[in-house]
C-alpha cells in the first residue's frame, strides 16, 4: 500500500485532502502539521522519511499571510523556501514523489493574457518571492518534483475570501470590493482531487503546472456571485486597488493558462461558479 505524506494538514488544502482520504482505500495517508513535523528542520525531515518511508509527499504547508510577510520576511522564506527544499531533498534521497503547491503571486500581473508555466516570473512582494524561491530550490534539489501553481484558494475550511464575505454579509449593509484585480478562484477540494489524480498516474511528468477553476473574474465579480448564491441582498460597490491599500502589492492580473495540466494529466477542470455553489451549500 502506497504511503502518502501530507504536510500542512490543518490548512485548507490539507483538510480537503483529509476529507477525500476517507474514500481512498488504496493509500495510507500520513497527515502532519508544524507540531508533528517541522519542515524547516532538515534533520527532523530526514528522520521522518527514514522512519515512515513515504512513497509520495504532498507539500501543502506554507506561510500564506501575504501582508504580514512584508515584515516577517525571515519566517516566510524559512517555511516557503527552506522547508520546501528540505522536503524535496528528502524525497530525492528516499525515492519518493514530491508534489508541491505554489502560487500565482510569482507573477507581477502586468500581462493581460493568461500566464503559462514558462512565462517570466517577477513577484511583487515577499510572499511571492519566498514561494518562487521554494519552486527553484525544489526543482534544483529534485528534478522529478511536480509543482502546482494555484490562485485564490477557498473552501469550507479555515480563513478565505468566501467565508469572509459570508460573515460580512451578515453584519454589513454595503461593502466595497476591489474590481480591477483579475484571477481565478480555486476550490481546495478540486485542487486536492487534481493532486490525487496525479498521484494515481503511473507515468508522471515532472515540472511546473497551473491549476485553478475555469474562468477569469475580479474580486468584485467573486463577491457578487457569493452574494447571489447565498441569497444576500447586500449592496457591493466596485472600487479600484488604490482605494484599498495593503502592505503587499497584489498582481493586477494573475489569470493562469490551464492547458498544460489538462493535456498532460487529463484533468477535467470545473467552472468556478459550479464549485463555488457547492461550497456555499456546504457552508449553509
Amino acid at each position: 500500500m502506497k504511503k502518502i505524506l501530507v504536510t500542512g494538514a490543518n490548512g485548507q488544502l490539507g483538510q480537503s485532502l483529509q476529507k477525500l482520504s476517507q474514500k481512498e482505500k488504496a493509500f495510507q495517508f500520513l497527515f502532519t502539521d508544524s507540531e508533528t513535523l517541522d519542515i524547516t528542520n532538515k534533520e527532523e525531515v530526514l528522520n521522518f522519511f527514514w522512519q515512515n518511508e513515504p512513497d509520495v509527499c504532498i507539500n501543502a504547508a506554507a506561510y500564506t499571510a501575504v501582508d504580514l510577510a512584508e515584515t516577517d520576511t525571515e519566517k516566510a522564506f524559512l517555511v516557503n523556501a527552506d522547508g520546501t527544499e528540505n522536503l524535496a531533498l528528502a524525497c530525492a534521497e528516499y525515492n519518493a514523489q514530491f508534489i508541491h503547491v505554489s502560487t500565482d503571486y510569482v507573477f507581477d500581473g502586468t500581462n493581460n493574457l493568461e500566464y503559462t508555466e514558462e512565462d517570466f516570473t517577477n513577484p511583487l512582494g515577499v510572499y511571492g518571492a519566498s514561494k518562487l524561491a521554494g519552486e527553484e530550490l525544489a526543482l534544483e534539489a529534485n528534478p522529478c518534483a511536480i509543482i502546482l501553481r494555484t490562485s485564490w484558494v477557498y473552501s469550507e475550511f479555515g480563513k478565505n475570501f468566501v467565508k469572509t464575505m459570508l460573515s460580512l454579509f451578515a453584519t454589513k449593509e454595503e461593502l466595497n470590493v476591489v474590481a480591477d484585480q483579475y484571477g481565478q478562484p480555486t476550490n481546495a477540494t478540486d485542487l486536492a482531487e487534481a493532486i490525487l489524480t496525479i498521484v494515481k498516474t503511473e507515468k508522471k511528468t515532472p515540472g511546473i503546472f497551473n491549476f485553478s477553476n475555469e474562468g477569469k473574474i475580479s474580486w468584485y465579480d467573486f463577491a457578487q456571485k457569493i452574494a447571489e448564491l447565498s441569497g444576500s441582498k447586500i449592496k457591493i460597490n466596485p472600487i479600484v486597488t488604490s482605494q484599498y491599500p495593503t502592505p503587499a502589492k497584489r498582481p493586477q492580473n494573475s489569470t493562469l493558462d490551464l492547458s498544460k495540466i489538462k493535456s498532460t494529466y487529463h484533468i477535467n477542470i470545473k467552472p468556478w461558479e459550479e464549485s463555488l455553489a457547492k461550497t456555499i451549500q456546504l457552508l449553509k
